[in-house]
């Protein structure tokens, strides 16, 4: 794989055009053209070889050399677009205190200090507001550094402000820092799935080890940093409702008692998804809703640049909520707009719109289009278990699983099931108890036990159809092991226990999910 090519597939059309334009200014005769050339050829539907982009670009007599140092200078020509192209769409306060910060640097080596100390103050008052405390410290530092000038302030005014900007930016570093450690342990422990992790004792260990304990709630950043942290550690416990409680008191808080700046709307927007999520998988789907909005209102009347990367992720919750509220046939078109938009997403984000919108199709009753839309994942198992984790993969194997079913496709759908039991008695053998441990016995499957069974009881349903009108079938599907929980549990697992409630009941399942989900 080429990896400059790679790079450059990455830009939109129209900066892709932009791109080629800044070539050309840049060129100079002959290997300018040749710069010009190398990028046309690498940015084309086909991908060419080495051996044939060296034959392209000198026909007469082939010259790795030469080829391999216009690959470097292509890269620099990119990497200085992409920086150029930064500084123009970076509206935020940070860009502008460093710009600030650049221009007051250029004064003092021109001589000319007065203006050099305003522009200082300048970027002393927006970093402050913003809580910029990065930018602030080499503001500071430039201050002191200058603080024999006539027109500086006093020395014994810059120094406090500086110490305590210092700490503020030490707070911010090492909430940064757990929030990384944490996400690490984890993300290590959801590549097993339900796992038995013990999260508290991980989440509180990183807040003592970094001193954290006290700093919620004293800035939007940190604020946002804190809440990442703890989120993280809700998600494996899934203790959805407490977080939704917790989250939605210390937002409000905030915002009756400091508010958010506009520069802050990076910080607001993330608590405000974060608020909305947990209110979703504690069902609260109207009140989540609310503060989806709320943010999509911010996110079009600021800049639209900065915030782009929390576009996808509000509207794949603003479609799950819809889906909820008798709106799926909204959803359905929300995700196809994403999914036909101008805008390339991410691969997560395109894995994550296409396997909801299987979702949203299955529940309309649009099972064909449901599983072309899973078809088009295009990613293994294997790929899936390591870059998303088991539970996105099971998630994906059992709806296909219950697709084929719906489209009477009995051999795929036993084929799909083998496969997905064979993976979790792989994963999670039997574990015997231990009388000297004091440990007891730990049924195959572990933690996705009650997933066997649920697979046990479709089984039947695929060998014999009739089995769903039975009374006893229709009691084991009623008392089945906790595969759902009221407060904890997923709402994908609660859709996948709601068709098969719905087949014992005879009822459609679109009517029977939305009565387990609001119960």
């Amino acid at each position: 794989m080429d990896d400059l090519r790679t790079t450059l597939l990455t830009l939109s059309p129209d900066d892709r055009r932009d791109f080629g334009r800044f070539i050309q200014r840049q060129r100079r005769k002959t290997i300018g053209r040749l710069d010009s050339r190398l990028y046309e050829l690498l940015v084309r539907a086909k991908e060419l070889k080495t051996e044939q982009l060296i034959a392209q670009l000198y026909p007469d007599e082939p010259n790795p050399t030469a080829y391999y140092a216009l690959r470097k200078r292509l890269m620099r020509h990119l990497t200085d677009y992409l920086l150029l192209r930064q500084r123009q769409l970076d509206t935020t306060a940070a860009a502008t205190v460093r710009g600030h910060l650049t221009l007051a640097q250029y004064l003092f080596e021109a001589g000319i200090p007065r203006l050099a100390w305003n522009t200082l103050r300048k970027a002393e008052k927006l970093g402050r507001e913003t809580e910029q405390h990065e930018q602030l410290n080499a503001v500071y530092n430039l201050q002191i550094q200058h603080a024999s000038s006539p027109y500086a302030e006093p020395l014994d005014e810059i120094l406090p402000r500086y110490r305590l900007n210092k700490k503020a930016a030490d707070e911010e570093e090492r909430a940064n820092i757990a929030d990384s450690l944490l996400r690490q342990r984890l993300r290590e422990s959801r590549v097993r799935g339900r796992a038995t992790v013990s999260v508290d004792a991980i989440l509180q260990n990183i807040l003592a080890e970094y001193d954290l304990q006290e700093a919620f709630a004293r800035s939007p950043a940190l604020l946002s940093r804190l809440m990442s942290i703890t989120r993280s550690a809700m998600l494996v416990r899934r203790d959805f409702t407490s977080f939704a409680v917790f989250i939605e008191r210390c937002y409000n808080l905030m915002e009756r008692r400091h508010g958010f700046a506009p520069a802050q709307r990076g910080h607001q927007l993330k608590l405000l998804y974060m608020l909305a999520h947990a209110l979703y998988r504690s069902r609260r789907f109207a009140e989540s809703v609310v503060y989806l909005e709320k943010g999509t209102a911010l996110m079009s009347a600021g800049p639209g640049q900065p915030f782009s990367e929390f576009a996808p992720r509000f509207t794949f919750l603003l479609a799950g909520n819809y889906a909820f509220l008798r709106r799926n046939a909204e959803s359905i078109g929300l995700l196809e707009a994403v999914l036909r938009g101008p805008k390339a997403l991410t691969a997560a984000d395109d894995l994550t719109a296409r396997l909801q919108l299987t979702f949203h199709y299955f529940a309309e009753g649009k099972f064909a289009k449901a599983n072309q839309v899973l078809l088009s994942l295009a990613r293994t198992d294997h790929w899936l278990e390591q870059h998303l984790g088991l539970e996105w993969l099971l998630n994906r194997n059992i709806g296909e699983m219950l697709i084929q079913i719906e489209l009477d496709n009995g051999e795929q759908a036993l084929t799909r099931l083998r496969a997905i039991e064979r993976t979790i008695r792989d994963l999670f053998p039997a574990v015997p108890a231990d009388a000297a441990a004091a440990t007891e016995a730990v049924p195959v499957g572990g933690p996705y036990h009650p997933v066997l069974i649920y697979l046990g009881l479709v089984r039947e349903l695929i060998e014999n159809p009739a089995t769903a009108h039975s009374h006893d079938f229709g009691n084991r599907v009623t008392h089945l092991p906790p595969f759902i929980s009221q407060e904890r549990e997923d709402l994908q697992v609660i859709s996948f226990y709601s068709w098969l409630r719905a087949r014992s009941l005879g009822r459609p399942y679109y009517e029977v999910l939305l009565e387990i989900a609001n119960a």
